[in-house]
């Protein structure tokens, strides 16, 4: 139907008033499940500096290998992840450092037994006389992490062959609070991939933005936007139970791209074409889990919680 005035043409979509649900279809991705074997925590943030060290607390599903890089090249790390794709395949602690040209400061390793949660602490000598690692924008990081598969059988096995995270460490130049940057998952055939945050609509046990003193969360976010690391904050919400924001009864299963907002059921993310928390628009979206495992998890009745990143 055509709407007519003023000699234009203004096209008019009629719907009934009963239709809610989206016209304009989201897509939805396919996604596969691959195992991720590493696992890795800061221990103690706050205590973490770069005169005094951090501690580390790696949770790996196979024996592994920790490798610490203090004061790494930035570029040179950049490039050691497109030679992973374009060259040869970073699953040795050697093959980075060949990647590297050997452009960091200083190296430690670690023997990491499977399931083995003990503490690892990493430190500069003192004779390497470094407190800070100059102002921002800098050209290294302060710490890069490599966690690899210890037995050449087991990188037979996994999609996931190594794992780099590249950790911030304040010093006298730069006092944003300890953190993991970025986590790069390293595949066997010849990928990387970039493992992100989602933001989940309930709340959870890990510790909330909340939970820091105000002026802490202001300095760390100017410090974040000042190194051009910040991101858009998720909307706080009081739920207490992983239900669906909209409809409050369903559990939550869906994450929308690219806000990351984990906050529809099953039955609600058909209706929305913009995320229901932050406004913007969806541009994909995946399940969490798919049907067939949310009914065997109801019949069974067996709640498990799966580390960060293990499955994704």
């Amino acid at each position: 139907m055509s709407l007519y005035s003023f000699g234009l043409v203004v096209p008019v979509i009629l719907r009934n008033s009963e239709e809610t649900e989206s016209s304009t279809r989201v897509l939805k991705k396919r996604m596969r499940q691959v195992k991720n074997p590493f696992g890795l925590e800061i221990t103690r943030p706050a205590t973490a500096s770069v005169t005094q060290g951090v501690t580390l607390t790696p949770d790996c599903l196979e024996d592994c290998i920790l490798t610490c890089y203090w004061g790494c090249s930035v570029q040179k790390l950049h490039e050691a992840l497109q030679k992973h794709v374009y060259c040869f395949r970073i699953k040795t602690p050697q093959a980075l450092e060949d990647a590297l040209y050997s452009e960091y400061l200083y190296r430690q390793q670690y023997f990491i037994k499977k399931n083995d949660k003990e503490e690892k602490y990493c430190q500069l000598p003192e004779d390497a006389q470094v407190v800070d690692f100059g102002p921002v924008p800098r050209s290294r990081y302060p710490l890069v992490a490599l966690l690899t598969l210890a037995d050449e059988e087991d990188r037979e096995i996994y999609d996931i062959i190594s794992m780099v995270a590249v950790i911030h460490i304040p010093d006298e130049s730069y006092r944003l609070s300890c953190r993991i940057l970025y986590q790069y998952l390293l595949l066997a055939q010849g990928q990387y991939h970039d493992l992100k945050q989602l933001f989940m609509s309930a709340n959870n046990t890990a510790p909330s933005p909340s939970d820091t003193p105000p002026g802490e969360r202001s300095t760390d976010r100017s410090l974040l936007e000042k190194a051009g690391l910040a991101e858009d904050e998720p909307e706080l919400h009081e739920e207490t139970s992983k239900d669906c924001v909209v409809c409050q009864n369903g559990a939550v299963n869906w994450v929308l791209l690219p806000c990351r907002h984990t906050c529809l059921c099953d039955g609600c993310v058909k209706y929305f074409q913009q995320c229901p928390m932050c406004r913007q628009f969806v541009q994909e979206s995946f399940p969490l889990c798919s049907k067939k495992e949310q009914d065997e998890d109801e019949s069974t009745h067996i709640s498990q919680d799966v580390p960060p990143g293990r499955v994704f």
